[in-house]
C-alpha cells in the first residue's frame, strides 16, 4: 500500500502529493538511527515456531522463521540488520522442486505487513470487503485458507527502515534509502539468505506491491547482473509503477491525464456518474482505452491547434467518461489532475472518493476547494493492519523485539530517487525488466492491477509494460474489482491468489 503507503499512501495529503510513487508513504515515525542514537551489531536474533495448515485444500506443516539477517560491507563490518519472516513447508526431500517467493511492499518505506497480513500470509486480517472503514480494535486475525504455502515457501522481507530492520555502527538508515541503495541492500539479504537456507538451485520468483514492483525491477538487475547471479523465475507486479513519468500531470506532460482516463471511468461507473452505463466496469474501461489512444491523446497532443468542433466532440466523450460536465472539462481545459477528480466527482454529495481505492468515499470539514484534505481509502484500513502485524508478530510468531515495529518510516524527502538516465520524475525501470527477459529466456512477468487504484493507475502498467523490450508473450496481465490493495476486497484477493499460485505452478 501502497499504498500498500502500501501499502499504503497519504495520509499526510501534502506528502503523497509531493510524492507521486509514493503509492503508499507517509506518516513520521523514526527509527533509533534517524533519531541519533548509534545501534551497535549484535548476534542476529531468530524466532521459530512450527505450525500446520490448510491451503488450496492441501495440508501443509510449516516452520516460520522470523529474525534478522545482518549485511556486511566489503570490509566485513555489519552495516544493517535486515528483518524477515520466512514460511518454509516442513518433510521437503528435494529443494530445487519447492519455489522460493521473496515478497515486500513499497512507499518507499513501507513494511511488508500489507502483503503479509492481507494476502499471502497464513493469517491475514479481516476487514470490511465493501469499502467501509475498518473501525475501532479488535480485528479479527482469521486463517487464510486460499494462501499459496502449498506451492511455494515465502520470504517477507522488511527493507532497511521499516519494520525492525536498521541500520548498525556508524551507518544510518538513510544511507539506504534510494532507488540503487535500497535494491542493492534487498539483493544482499536474497543472497545470503540463499545461502544460509541451502536453496540456491531452487526455482525462484520476486514480488512487490506499488513502489515494491519499482523496487522488484531495480533488485531483479541487481541479481541478475553482474558475476553473482540470481537467475529468477519470474516477478510478480502487485500494483505496478514503473514510469514515474505517467504520475506526473504538471503543465506540459498531457500523457499522464491520459494514463489516468480508465481509472476515472471505472470510479464514475462505480458511483453511478455514467449515462448508459455499461453491465460491466471492464467493457467501460476498455472503451475508455480506446477513447483515450485515439481520441483523447492526440486532442491533447494538439494543444492550441485543437479545432472547436473536435474539441467538442472530445469534450463530450470525456464528460461521459469521468462524469465530470463538460462546462467543468472546458474550465479545466480536458485536463483534469487527480486531485480535482477526487473532490469534484460526488462533490454535490459533499464526498470525496479514494486515491488508493476510489470505491472508498469521505466526507469532509470544508466541501469547497480543488484537492481533498485527506485519502478517505487509506484512513479506512490502516489501525487494522498496524493492529494486526504487531499482534501476530508476538502471538503467533513469539517474536520479542526491543524496538518498534515501524510500520511507515518518516523518511519524507530523503529517498534518493537518481537512477541511471534520469531523477526522481523523469526515470524509467521497465527496461530493468526488459533486460533481464532478454538475458533470461525463462523470466516471466505477472501484473495485477485494481480498476479503482488511482495511486498506481491500470493503463500506466499497460503501457509501461507493452515497450521497453518487455517480452510480451511472457506477460500475464490480471484485473480487479478494487484498488490499489486489492486484496482487501473478499472477491479479489480469491481471484489473485488463484492467479499468482498458477502463474508459479507454470514455471
Amino acid at each position: 500500500m501502497f499504498s500498500v503507503r502500501l501499502a499504503c499512501g497519504a495520509l499526510a495529503m501534502a506528502l503523497a502529493i509531493g510524492s507521486p510513487a509514493a503509492a503508499q508513504d507517509p506518516s513520521a515515525s523514526h527509527t533509533k538511527n534517524e533519531a541519533g542514537a548509534k545501534a551497535e551489531a549484535h548476534e542476529p536474533r531468530t524466532f521459530t515456531t512450527e505450525h500446520e495448515g490448510t491451503f488450496n485444500g492441501s495440508r501443509v506443516r510449516y516452520r516460520a522463521v522470523a529474525g534478522e539477517t545482518l549485511l556486511r560491507g566489503d570490509d566485513g563490518e555489519p552495516t544493517a540488520s535486515m528483518f524477515s519472516v520466512a514460511y518454509l513447508k516442513k518433510g521437503v526431500e528435494d529443494p530445487t522442486e519447492r519455489p522460493v517467493t521473496f515478497l515486500f511492499n513499497g512507499g518507499p518505506g513501507s513494511a511488508s505487513l500489507w502483503l503479509h497480513m492481507g494476502a499471502f500470509g497464513p493469517k491475514r486480517v479481516a476487514i470490511p470487503s465493501d469499502a467501509r472503514d475498518d473501525g475501532p480494535p479488535p480485528y479479527p486475525i482469521v486463517d487464510n485458507p486460499r494462501a499459496i504455502l502449498d506451492v511455494t515457501d515465502i520470504v517477507f522481507i522488511d527493507p532497511v527502515g521499516t519494520g525492525y530492520s536498521h541500520a548498525l555502527g556508524d551507518h544510518e538508515d538513510k544511507d539506504f534509502w534510494g532507488v540503487h541503495q535500497d535494491a542493492r541492500s534487498v539483493a544482499q539479504f536474497i543472497r545470503q539468505w540463499l545461502t544460509a537456507n541451502g536453496r540456491w538451485n531452487s526455482p525462484k520468483f520476486l514480488g512487490g506491491e506499488s513502489y515494491g514492483t519499482l523496487r522488484t525491477a531495480a533488485v531483479t538487475r541487481e541479481l541478475e547482473g553482474g558475476y553473482n547471479d540470481v537467475a529468477l523465475n519470474g516477478l510478480i507486479l502487485i500494483s505496478s509503477v514503473l514510469d514515474m513519468a505517467h504520475d506526473a500531470t504538471g503543465p506540459g506532460n498531457d500523457l499522464a491525464f491520459a494514463m489516468l482516463l480508465p481509472t476515472m471511468a471505472a470510479t464514475a461507473w462505480y458511483h453511478d456518474q455514467v449515462a448508459d452505463k455499461p453491465k460491466t466496469v471492464a467493457a467501460f474501461v476498455e472503451e475508455a482505452r480506446v477513447f483515450a489512444r485515439e481520441d483523447y491523446v492526440p486532442a491533447l497532443l494538439k494543444g492550441m491547434d485543437l479545432g472547436d468542433e473536435e474539441r467538442a466532440a472530445v469534450r463530450a466523450k470525456l464528460a461521459r467518461f469521468t462524469g465530470l460536465s463538460e462546462a467543468y472539462l472546458d474550465q479545466s481545459n480536458l485536463r483534469v489532475t487527480l486531485w480535482r477528480f477526487m473532490k469534484e466527482l460526488l462533490r454535490d454529495q459533499n464526498k470525496v472518493v479514494g486515491r488508493l481505492d476510489s470505491r472508498y468515499t469521505g466526507t469532509e470539514r470544508i466541501a469547497a476547494g480543488s484537492s481533498p484534505e485527506v485519502d478517505p481509502s487509506f484512513v479506512g484500513i490502516d489501525g487494522a493492519y498496524t493492529a494486526a502485524i504487531n499482534h501476530y508478530m508476538r502471538a503467533a510468531l513469539d517474536v520479542e523485539m526491543d524496538r518498534e515495529y515501524s510500520v511507515i518510516s518518516g523518511l519524507g524527502g530523503r529517498w534518493d530517487w537518481t537512477i541511471d538516465g534520469g531523477g526522481r520524475f523523469n526515470f524509467n525501470v521497465a527496461p530493468y525488466i526488459g533486460q533481464a527477459m532478454r538475458q533470461n529466456s525463462g523470466l516471466r512477468v505477472f501484473n495485477a492491477a485494481g480498476y479503482y487504484d488511482f495511486a498506481t493507475p491500470v493503463f500506466s502498467a499497460e503501457h509501461s509494460l507493452s515497450r521497453n523490450g518487455v517480452v510480451p508473450e511472457r506477460i500475464t496481465f490480471k484485473y480487479y474489482e478494487a484498488g490499489h490493495m486489492m486484496y482487501i476486497h473478499e472477491p479479489s484477493l480469491k481471484a489473485l491468489l488463484a492467479d499468482v499460485r498458477a502463474f508459479i505452478k507454470a514455471r
